[in-house]
């Protein structure tokens, strides 16, 4: 979408808004979610009440914890892959697009006939890069802003294994989950790599 913006201030803008995220550490990116999700000063609710509806704290209420930790995460990464993706963009000839636009091709066909292909090796290398790490959420940021009150939402393996094994003293039970863990993200990445090399150019190895 990026790429196809004409007006170079309000891209510049936008790139600007989501490439912030990765300059700064997750505890402030946390220290602002919480900020603008307080319920009685935070943007957010401030908001709900200029509408007449009601303040909601929503660090407490388990159903909002997920949606909440989504769309930071969304925040947190789509400026660093976007990065990524426009780099990659790059590459596509502007003669194919040229070529296109001739055969009468609009917006939408271009993308799916030109941009997606050009791209699709990028796509199918950035998403065996992440594979691996699937159960690996950001714990951290998890931590940093879950409770008691949502921990039948908020609770991922990572967090599980924190209070368990630094909380409790566990050691030794964290170490075997961390490395099950371990194993499962290589056999995803060694199965999802044959399927991208069968179907396709792209590939780790």
């Amino acid at each position: 979408m990026l790429n196809e913006v004409g007006r170079t201030r309000y891209k510049k803008a936008v790139q600007t808004v989501t490439y912030l995220p990765n300059f700064i550490s997750s505890v402030v990116v946390v220290g602002m979610v919480v900020t603008f999700l307080s319920p009685s000063t935070g943007l957010v609710n401030n908001i709900l009440a200029a509408f007449g509806m009601e303040r909601v704290n929503f660090l407490t209420e388990p159903g909002y914890f997920w949606i909440i930790y989504t769309l930071m995460t969304i925040w947190q990464m789509a400026g660093y892959s976007a990065i990524i993706y426009l780099a990659s963009l790059t590459g596509i000839s502007s003669d194919m697009y040229e070529a296109a636009r001739i055969d009468g091709a609009g917006r939408w066909k271009q993308l799916w006939y030109v941009t997606l292909p050009g791209i699709s090796s990028t796509i199918i290398l950035m998403f065996l890069m992440k594979i691996g790490g699937i159960l690996d959420v950001g714990y951290e940021t998890i931590v940093l802003m879950y409770n008691p009150s949502t921990y039948s939402t908020a609770d991922v393996i990572g967090t599980y294994v924190y209070r368990r094994g630094i909380l409790n003293g566990e050691y030794s039970f964290s170490s075997a989950v961390g490395f099950f863990q371990s194993v499962i993200g290589l056999l995803l990445v060694v199965f999802a790599n044959k399927i991208a090399k069968k179907y396709s150019e792209a590939s780790l190895w």
